[in-house]
């Protein structure tokens, strides 16, 4: 099965742990530790980003970390499995974090799951942090390099100088240079994609050698490289084009040429509507 969120999760968190932990929790004195194993062997589910984390006031216990690409009706059921899984595989209480990448309506995102049955009540209450409710600036000030491939879709990013900032920082980094695909395909949700190019500074062969492109080519080949492919297509599909997106999954899944589905999954990045992207297949 797809993962949805597929932006490299664990990656980002790790260029600065200490920094992201702090963010996501509020809590000024929180120190992270490792980065555990957080897949659960009662369910087929691999939480993005479980990270063992100490404070002073708090003691020793888990920061879960989970990113959705949009908010879901699911999550607050997932939210307090996910929750319980981990502290009963750690044997530490869980502080869980619901990160929303893209916004879809203006409806409430709950913050805690609830029920009762016969007077027996459950409950689970998590933090919602939803990136386009995040000021750019911290990005910036704190420093959060995780969230630069964001900077597009976070509040006061959508300006063109804005991202050639995040760019820059982006490019003087052997760390974060691979991520400069990422910011550039949530830079064509507000951007024209000409101008996301020109930014970039991208043709056709610079796009072919991207390390993030050839990230996906090597999983790829590990895992069955056209099946990834498909995947990574529907996953950017849905991102950007919604339902309308996903509805041209089955044409694509006709394409069997590798060559030719790495074409479709860069033209994707590129275009800005998907009429475009109908004349491109």
């Amino acid at each position: 099965m797809v993962k949805r969120a597929d932006v490299s999760t664990k990656k980002l968190i790790s260029l600065a742990p200490d920094n992201w932990v702090k963010w996501v929790t509020q809590i000024p004195d929180i120190v992270a530790g490792e980065i555990l194993d957080s897949e659960f062997q009662w369910i087929s589910r691999e939480s993005d980003v479980l990270i063992r984390a100490e404070s002073l006031q708090y003691g020793e216990f888990l920061v879960l970390n989970e990113l959705q690409l949009r908010p879901s009706s699911q999550m607050p059921r997932r939210m307090r499995a996910y929750s319980a899984l981990a502290e009963e595989k750690y044997q530490l209480p869980t502080y869980p974090v619901l990160i929303n990448i893209l916004k879809t309506n203006d409806e409430e995102i709950p913050s805690r799951f609830a029920s009762n049955l016969a007077g027996l009540e459950a409950r689970q209450d998590y933090r919602v942090i939803n990136l386009w409710e995040v000021d750019v600036n911290i990005v910036f000030n704190q420093p959060l390099p995780s969230l630069l491939p964001f900077v597009p879709i976070l509040q006061g990013g959508e300006n063109e100088s804005t991202i050639r900032e995040a760019l820059q920082i982006l490019r003087a980094d052997e760390q974060l240079n691979q991520l400069e695909t990422v910011l550039a395909f949530f830079a064509t949700f507000v951007l024209d994609s000409t101008l996301v190019q020109e930014i970039m500074r991208w043709d056709m062969a610079v796009l072919r050698e991207s390390p993030w492109y050839q990230e996906i080519e090597q999983r790829g080949v590990e895992r069955g490289r056209r099946e990834n492919f498909l995947g990574n297509i529907a996953t950017i599909l849905e991102v950007k084009f919604g339902r309308e997106g996903l509805e041209l999954m089955p044409q694509i899944t006709q394409v069997s040429d590798l060559d030719r589905l790495q074409e479709i999954l860069r033209s994707i990045v590129l275009v800005s509507t998907i009429a475009e992207l109908r004349d491109v297949l």
